[in-house]
């Protein structure tokens, strides 16, 4: 009886570990996700508070134009926010596409599908006095 019971214990538990990933966020999870949501926020609405909330006032963005390394800090970056929704609002979507947390680090892969361009974000995240924030953004550009 024990060793059945101990059979359909350990098949309950490999279940479970198969099918709730899927669906099951941790807490620290969810808190990225939410900083995440300010700068999709500060995209989709031109609103600088947005992005102040989520970048690191010590945060750069990097990039390769032309071949050469590009780069801005995120005051520059969130200083050029035009204060309103873009024209075609309607027509972009953003997502995450990945999230890998390790203590209080992360890093946050995101694509902006926008019918100019295909641009995928590297996000770095530090939690820091028990907020998220971006410390570095790198991305690429596909035009099209």
């Amino acid at each position: 009886m024990k060793r059945l019971t101990l059979l359909l214990v350990a098949i309950l538990i490999v279940f479970m570990a198969l099918w709730l990933p899927a669906g099951v966020e941790s807490g620290e999870e969810s808190a990225v996700r939410q900083a995440i949501e300010h700068y999709f926020r500060g995209h989709a609405t031109g609103d600088r508070e947005h992005f102040k909330k989520v970048f690191h006032p010590d945060s750069k963005l990097f990039w390769v134009n032309d071949g050469n390394l590009d780069q801005r800090t995120s005051a520059d970056y969130i200083a050029r926010a035009p204060g309103a929704p873009p024209a075609d609002e309607a027509k972009r979507k953003r997502r995450i596409v990945s999230i890998d947390i390790t203590g209080n680090a992360a890093v946050v892969k995101l694509e902006l599908d926008y019918p100019g361009a295909l641009i995928t974000d590297y996000m770095s995240l530090l939690k820091i006095d028990g907020t998220w924030k971006i410390v570095n953004k790198m991305f690429y550009v596909e035009r099209r």
